[in-house]
């Protein structure tokens, strides 16, 4: 036997062995559960989310007529080496509440920002200068007026996400975290920070779950540190934990919004609310007298704070401002003092950012089904990370 042909023996046999005690198959990779009763309903016919082996992200439509073992057979078949997990994918909806449009300037409520003291760090000089933090959500309109200064990036995961009349969502959220004051009548938390948008929310106000995770991946690749998803999905789908867990192991702080389903997420959980990362704030809506809002879902395992979230005023496209209730508006208020705080110590650590956030809450109502028992302050929390810090 020449010498060429022993190392290629000696490879095979050694590719061989490793394939066997990995002991991957394409059931071991797309199991049967990802097809179970439960997930049925929101799935996404003929299309799946690929989690590869270099931990990348995509999402593989088929033809109609494939059907699961079919895709087994040929695609992942042929792709196995290359491929770590397989899901279908998943649709997931908003369900956004809106009051009446504003009108009249002196109308505006402001009562968010105020309630959780931002004004008392703006007058330090801290604006969220500096740091630069990732929206996963609908349209985010940069040509908003209050918008459009700190708006650096806005990428597409959704062929129907720009429609100005019907997706509003995304364009609120990213007022709430940085809104210029300068341009308009709405102040965002951190009015200084810079946005990198990934869109996936569609104009019916719905989204693929594969599309989410490859906005997400996107957003952190483009170095943001905080990442707001005011959004959730269905449990059966492992690659949106693994996505996520693997942005909170790079040491991107994750706000999510705990949902608007009025109930316990210990015991009824959605996801990526309830994964409970180390690196992940979930975050339940309060009212302007400090009580939870009877849609919020509430738990004190899996829901770490309160934050403002009921006739939040906000920008929305066509430089209008509009009022919206809803756990995705409290999210974007603990982003934003994210950024507020963060930019003054811009070196601390996700996992100090969410101590300081989370170690100051104020406490004014008993009962508060938290797991901090209270609602944020920004004043609160930079004060708490320059003690940690200094």
């Amino acid at each position: 036997m020449s010498k060429v042909l022993r190392v290629f023996v000696l490879v095979f046999f050694s590719l061989l062995v490793y394939s066997c005690d990995n002991g991957k198959t394409t059931e071991t990779v797309f199991p049967a559960q990802a097809t179970s009763a439960a997930c049925v309903s929101s799935a996404i016919a003929n299309q799946y989310v690929i989690q590869w082996e270099d931990g990348s992200y995509s999402v593989h439509k088929t033809e109609a007529n494939i059907d699961d073992e079919a895709f087994r057979n040929t695609f992942i078949k042929d792709n196995l080496a290359s491929i770590r997990h397989v899901d279908r994918d998943i649709r997931i909806s908003i369900k956004q509440n809106s009051t009446s449009e504003v009108t009249q300037l002196e109308n505006i409520a402001t009562w968010g920002p105020v309630k959780i003291e931002a004004p008392a760090v703006w007058s330090q000089g801290i604006y969220g200068q500096g740091i630069l933090v990732g929206i996963v959500d609908g349209m985010v309109d940069a040509s908003h007026l209050q918008l459009q200064s700190n708006v650096l990036s806005v990428q597409q995961f959704n062929s129907e996400t720009n429609n100005p009349n019907l997706n509003i969502h995304g364009t609120h959220v990213a007022g709430i975290i940085a809104a210029d004051p300068s341009k308009g009548s709405v102040t965002g938390v951190a009015p200084s920070a810079k946005i990198v948008a990934g869109q996936f929310i569609g104009n019916d106000g719905g989204g693929s779950l594969g599309d989410a995770i490859v906005a997400m991946n996107y957003v952190a690749s483009q170095g943001v540190k905080v990442i707001n998803m005011s959004w959730g999905g269905a449990p059966c789908v492992q690659n949106l934990k693994s996505a996520v867990q693997d942005l909170s192991n790079k040491g991107i702080l994750i706000v999510t919004a705990s949902g608007n389903e009025g109930i316990n997420s210990d015991y009824s959980p959605t996801y990526p609310a309830a994964f409970m990362l180390s690196n992940q704030i979930n975050v339940a809506a309060s009212t302007t007298d400090d009580y939870m809002i009877y849609f919020s879902n509430f738990g004190l395992k899996t829901v770490n704070i309160m934050a403002p979230g009921v006739n939040i005023y906000s920008t929305i496209p066509g430089n209008k401002i509009e009022a919206l209730d809803g756990t995705s508006m409290a999210a974007p208020m603990v982003t934003g003092t994210a950024a507020l705080i963060w930019s003054a110590f811009p070196n601390a650590s996700s996992q100090q950012i969410k101590a300081a956030i989370l170690g100051s809450v104020d406490t004014t109502r008993p009962g508060i089904n938290v797991s901090t028992r209270g609602r944020i302050n920004a004043r609160k929390a930079l004060d708490k990370l320059r003690s940690m810090l200094q």
